[in-house]
Protein backbone atom coordinates (compact mmCIF):
# COMPACT_ATOMS: atom_id res chain seq x y z
CA UNK A 1 0.00 0.00 0.00
CA UNK A 2 2.94 2.32 0.55
CA UNK A 3 6.61 2.24 -0.41
CA UNK A 4 9.21 4.29 1.44
CA UNK A 5 12.69 5.32 0.37
CA UNK A 6 15.02 7.22 2.71
CA UNK A 7 17.91 9.41 1.68
CA UNK A 8 20.13 12.13 3.09
CA UNK A 9 22.24 10.21 5.57
CA UNK A 10 25.95 10.72 5.84
CA UNK A 11 28.87 11.72 8.02
CA UNK A 12 28.69 14.96 9.97
CA UNK A 13 30.62 16.52 12.84
CA UNK A 14 29.05 17.02 16.24
CA UNK A 15 27.01 20.20 16.26
CA UNK A 16 26.28 19.93 12.57
CA UNK A 17 23.00 19.45 10.77
CA UNK A 18 21.54 16.93 8.40
CA UNK A 19 18.21 16.56 6.65
CA UNK A 20 16.76 13.14 5.98
CA UNK A 21 14.11 12.58 3.33
CA UNK A 22 11.49 9.88 3.04
CA UNK A 23 9.81 9.62 -0.33
CA UNK A 24 6.49 7.81 -0.16
CA UNK A 25 4.50 6.26 -2.96
CA UNK A 26 1.25 4.36 -3.00
CA UNK A 27 -2.43 4.92 -2.49
CA UNK A 28 -4.28 6.88 0.17
CA UNK A 29 -1.09 8.32 1.62
CA UNK A 30 -3.09 10.82 3.63
CA UNK A 31 -4.48 8.03 5.78
CA UNK A 32 -1.05 7.02 7.11
CA UNK A 33 0.89 8.22 10.10
CA UNK A 34 4.58 8.60 9.34
CA UNK A 35 7.39 8.08 11.77
CA UNK A 36 11.16 8.02 12.03
CA UNK A 37 13.03 5.33 13.91
CA UNK A 38 16.71 4.70 14.49
CA UNK A 39 18.87 1.80 15.51
CA UNK A 40 22.37 2.24 16.88
CA UNK A 41 24.90 -0.62 16.99
CA UNK A 42 24.12 -2.97 19.85
CA UNK A 43 20.82 -1.26 20.62
CA UNK A 44 17.21 -1.92 19.78
CA UNK A 45 15.33 0.19 17.31
CA UNK A 46 13.67 3.20 18.90
CA UNK A 47 11.03 5.69 17.88
CA UNK A 48 12.45 9.13 17.13
CA UNK A 49 9.65 11.28 15.71
CA UNK A 50 6.19 10.92 14.25
CA UNK A 51 4.17 13.15 11.94
CA UNK A 52 0.62 12.63 10.75
CA UNK A 53 0.26 12.75 7.00
CA UNK A 54 -3.12 14.39 7.54
CA UNK A 55 -1.56 17.10 9.68
CA UNK A 56 -0.11 17.51 13.14
CA UNK A 57 3.04 16.37 14.89
CA UNK A 58 2.67 13.07 16.68
CA UNK A 59 5.64 13.56 18.97
CA UNK A 60 9.37 13.29 19.53
CA UNK A 61 11.52 11.18 21.75
CA UNK A 62 12.83 13.32 24.61
CA UNK A 63 16.45 13.03 23.53
CA UNK A 64 15.82 14.89 20.25
CA UNK A 65 13.27 17.50 21.33
CA UNK A 66 14.40 20.97 20.38
CA UNK A 67 16.94 19.60 17.92
CA UNK A 68 14.96 17.55 15.39
CA UNK A 69 11.97 18.75 13.38
CA UNK A 70 9.57 16.92 11.09
CA UNK A 71 8.44 18.53 7.86
CA UNK A 72 6.26 17.29 5.07
CA UNK A 73 5.76 18.27 1.46
CA UNK A 74 2.48 16.81 0.29
CA UNK A 75 3.12 17.83 -3.31
CA UNK A 76 6.23 15.65 -3.30
CA UNK A 77 4.79 12.95 -1.02
CA UNK A 78 7.89 13.38 1.11
CA UNK A 79 8.49 13.58 4.85
CA UNK A 80 11.66 15.13 6.19
CA UNK A 81 13.58 14.88 9.41
CA UNK A 82 15.65 18.01 10.01
CA UNK A 83 18.38 17.20 12.50
CA UNK A 84 20.28 20.05 14.14
CA UNK A 85 22.99 20.18 16.78
CA UNK A 86 23.78 16.55 16.14
CA UNK A 87 25.53 14.54 18.83
CA UNK A 88 27.64 11.39 18.58
CA UNK A 89 24.86 9.49 20.34
CA UNK A 90 22.62 10.27 17.37
CA UNK A 91 24.73 7.91 15.28
CA UNK A 92 22.44 5.19 13.97
CA UNK A 93 20.68 3.81 10.96
CA UNK A 94 17.54 5.90 10.51
CA UNK A 95 14.39 4.34 9.15
CA UNK A 96 11.23 5.86 7.79
CA UNK A 97 8.05 3.97 8.64
CA UNK A 98 4.31 4.23 8.17
CA UNK A 99 1.20 2.92 9.86
CA UNK A 100 -2.50 3.28 9.23
CA UNK A 101 -4.60 4.25 12.24
CA UNK A 102 -6.28 2.94 14.25
CA UNK A 103 -3.58 0.30 14.02
CA UNK A 104 -0.56 1.05 16.18
CA UNK A 105 1.93 -1.10 14.30
CA UNK A 106 4.29 0.54 11.83
CA UNK A 107 3.74 -1.86 8.98
CA UNK A 108 5.78 -0.29 6.18
CA UNK A 109 9.48 0.45 6.35
CA UNK A 110 12.17 1.98 4.22
CA UNK A 111 15.61 0.50 3.72
CA UNK A 112 17.32 2.82 6.19
CA UNK A 113 20.00 5.47 5.84
CA UNK A 114 23.18 5.69 7.91
CA UNK A 115 23.82 8.79 10.01
CA UNK A 116 27.25 9.04 11.61
CA UNK A 117 28.14 11.91 13.92
CA UNK A 118 31.81 12.31 14.74
CA UNK A 119 33.04 13.92 17.95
Amino acid sequence: QVQLVESGGGLVQAGGSLRLSCAASGRSLGSYVMGWFRQAPGKEREFVAGFSWSGGVAGYVDSVKGRFTIFRDNAKNTVYLEMNNLKPEDTAVYYCAARRPPGGIYQYWGQGTQVTVSS
